[in-house]
């Protein structure tokens, strides 16, 4: 995608949102949709996803709206969505087992590969359909199944060392939990989801009503 580079992290961010949209309009029967109904779900200005759709192409048709399944489809090729990336998740805690459980995943077409954790209690137990794997057998694991992104769900103190095994194991993608900054060699993009981050801003959001300083309505949720 060598011609998509200058687009902003900030249009590349918002097409997932367009694609679980148009999801749940297929799911709802809706065949036919328009930027304006889009942005009423999404909260988004009309013209802002007219604007990120057309750094990808001619969609829809004046008159008419975009076609819910085709414009789908379309975002979902342009995300790589129709690659059916496999994936591979370290650290089978709470967090871990319901990253594994969460049906999305193989919604949007990822396939989970393999889990794995160090603790002994744990290997060879099974979450959902999958058996958790010992992580001493990591990188023979990711290139006999081909997997491609590794999701890190492990404490802070271990992060750095699962995502050098990972890297080490030829992963090309990294989605990480734990709350620190991974240093990864940069051809490894990667995803940090730091949920102490998101609490706090709930905080000092629900500080500041409180204190009455401001309606915070438009603050709307990025989920």
């Amino acid at each position: 995608m060598q011609e998509h580079l200058s687009i902003s992290k900030a249009t590349v961010d918002r097409l997932p949102r367009y694609y679980r949209c148009l999801h749940q309009l297929t799911d709802e029967g809706v065949e036919i949709t328009s930027s304006e109904d889009l942005g009423r779900r999404l909260a988004i200005n009309p013209e802002q996803i007219r604007k990120d759709l057309a750094f990808f192409g001619q969609f829809g048709k004046k008159g008419v709206g975009y076609y819910v399944a085709e414009l789908k489809e379309s975002i979902g090729s342009i995300l790589g969505l129709d690659h059916h990336w496999n994936i591979a998740i370290v650290g089978m805690g709470h967090l871990g087992v319901a990253i594994a459980n969460y049906q999305g995943i193989a919604r949007l077409g990822f396939r989970l590969v393999a889990i794995f954790d160090s603790n002994p209690v744990v290997v060879g137990t099974r979450v959902g359909q999958r058996r958790v794997e010992d992580i001493a057998y990591l990188a023979e694991i990711i290139a006999e199944r081909g997997v491609q992104i590794g999701v890190i769900a492990v404490p802070a103190e271990h992060a750095q060392a699962v995502a050098d095994l990972l890297v080490a194991a030829g992963i090309r993608a990294i989605w990480n939990f734990a709350p620190v900054k991974l240093q990864v060699p940069p051809h490894i993009p990667f995803v940090s989801e730091d949920l102490s981050v998101g609490l706090s801003s709930l905080s000092y959001y629900l500080n500041h009503v409180d204190a009455g300083n401001g309606d915070f309505s438009d603050k709307n949720s990025l989920s």
